[in-house]
Order: C-alpha cells, then structure tokens, then sequence
C-alpha cells in the first residue's frame, strides 16, 4: 500500500455497496475497516485517513476504533498471529506464565513479529471465550483452555 490509495475504485464501489446497508453511513466503519484489512493484510495510517475523509469524520475517530479493536493491525502481522486474552478469567488461570513460555520460545515480545514473519504475538484484553480460559486467538481459531503442551504444538503446527 505504499504511496498508492488504499480506497481504490473497486474498493469505494464496495464500500458504497456496504454502506447502502446501514441507515447513517457512519455505522459502516467497522466493516470498512474489515473490508481493508482483508484486502491489504494490515491499515496504514494512510488508510485510516482515506477512511476518515471518505466519511467525513475527524481522523480520531477511525484511530479511536483502530486502538481500540485487537483484529484491527496497523502493521503487517505474522504468518501465524497468536492473540493470548490476558484479562481476569484467564489471568487467574495461568495466562501470564503462558504469555512468558510464547515470548521465551518465540524469542519476541508482545506487539512484535519474529524475524522469519511467521509468527506475531498480541496480549489482548478479554477475546469473550471466558469459559475456555486461558485462551487464544490464533488466526480465526479460538484455542483453549491452554496448556504449554498446546501451545507448544500450535507453534510447531505453525511451523510447517
């Protein structure tokens, strides 16, 4: 996305389509944002002021929503994207010591993608699946109650 827009003309014909949908055009950020990202892997920050402009709000308000959202990347995630909920009913039972096993045998901290880009590691609060605590967010895939066997096979899964 480097110095090219991020809203193309294909992009902005769908998003209209999307926006078609929804009785104020502003309740469509989400799905704009979604439509971004899945197109481009990631939103820039020029990206987020296209969106802005396109509706017509301050650039604060699609950052205010960029921060505040974990499936929301401003940055190009790794390959395998581990997302570990480190909120209440997780951290109770055990996230943290899971958290310290991802960063030691992945050798990055929270926020940071590995050299190799396949692997990106988030500390995320609550992914809302309390009664499989502690647990993870791997791509799509909802993973848990976990165990360091468990993530030791996730990685390695990930790995091939």
């Amino acid at each position: 996305m480097n110095n090219t827009l991020a809203l193309t003309p294909t992009l902005r014909e769908k998003l209209n389509q999307i926006c078609a949908n929804y009785p104020v055009q502003r309740a469509a950020l989400l799905p704009a944002l979604h439509l971004i990202q899945e197109t481009y892997g990631f939103i820039t920050l020029e990206a987020e002021r296209e969106v802005a402009e396109y509706f017509s709000i301050p650039l604060a308000d699609v950052r205010e929503v960029m921060t505040f959202y974990t499936l929301f990347h401003s940055k190009p995630a790794g390959a395998c994207h581990i997302q570990i909920c480190r909120t209440l009913s997780c951290d109770l039972r055990g996230a943290q010591k899971l958290i310290s096993h991802l960063q030691e045998k992945l050798g990055i901290q929270s926020g940071e993608t590995s050299a190799d880009q396949k692997f990106s590691l988030s500390v995320v609060e609550c992914l809302g699946a309390c009664e499989i605590a502690p647990m993870a967010k791997v791509g799509k895939e909802f993973i848990g109650p976990l165990t360091i066997e468990k993530l030791d096979e996730m990685v390695e899964s990930c790995s091939q």
